[in-house]
């Protein structure tokens, strides 16, 4: 049985490129996947965080508004177009209000009101909160990438495949905000023991809103990722925004 996937990550919304999200988005009410699966760092919640800890951010917070915010531009438009399954798994960025409150005010975290799949009403918009590694198919995960001690590289493609040599299992994540696919075989004699696809599939970030960069440019690359498999065969690929446009099977897709 075949099964379609559309892959993104690193939206970190509010800070998202509006017209690039608003695009992928009229691409899936065209592509019609099997499965929308957002993989992670959908949200960027500044604060309250670590990041905000004794600063005038910690007190102004916008965490509620931010969640708000991404039901109406990511969920509810979604929606609109797509009645099939949405995972999201939840990353780095994703985790700070939760992680801000357990540390600072633990009596209240019990309550599981800062969880990402609480705040965004995951249950109203039909949604499911992923596993951190998601086994979608045998031998392939999907993963934010935050997590499991990954070697991180520069080049683009070669933190995925670090991930897929450290976990014995070949891997699509996001997190670097970069795009690439690498592979590695292994075997004795002439023979192949098994292969191991990492791929990374970028981001959906405007960058000119990551005040980190401090007026820079990351070695970032802006797209996503269609995934489809068939039986025990997995065949990713990456779609670059390059230009405000994409392309897909011969459709042309403009910001």
């Amino acid at each position: 049985m075949t099964k379609r996937y559309v892959v993104i990550s690193d939206t970190q919304m509010p800070y998202e490129d509006r017209k690039a999200l608003r695009s992928v988005i009229r691409f899936v009410a065209d592509y019609q996947p099997d499965e929308v699966v957002q993989i992670g760092d959908l949200m960027d919640f500044p604060q309250p965080s670590r990041w905000s800890k004794d600063t005038a951010a910690e007190f102004q917070g916008s965490v509620f508004e931010d969640a708000e915010y991404a039901k109406r531009n990511f969920f509810s438009p979604l929606r609109d177009v797509y009645d099939g399954p949405i995972g999201v798994i939840e990353g780095n960025h994703d985790l700070r209000p939760r992680e801000y409150l357990a540390k600072y005010a633990p009596a209240l975290a019990e309550s599981g009101a800062f969880t990402l799949d609480v705040m965004l009403d995951f249950d109203g918009f039909g949604a499911r909160l992923l596993p951190d590694f998601y086994p979608f198919s045998p031998g392939w995960i999907m993963t934010h990438g935050h997590l499991g001690k990954i070697g991180l590289s520069q080049i683009a493609g070669n933190t995925a495949l670090n991930a897929a040599r450290r976990f014995g299992s070949s891997v699509i994540m996001g997190h670097t905000h970069r795009m690439g696919i690498g592979a590695h075989t292994s075997g004795y004699g002439g023979e192949v023991g098994k292969t191991l696809v990492g791929m990374e599939v970028g981001n959906l970030m405007d960058m000119r809103q990551a005040g980190y960069l401090k007026g820079g440019t990351g070695n970032w690359q802006q797209g996503f990722a269609l995934v489809t498999t068939e039986e025990k065969t997995v065949q990713p690929e990456l779609v670059f925004i390059e230009g405000k446009r994409f392309s897909v099977d011969g459709v042309l897709y403009r910001l």
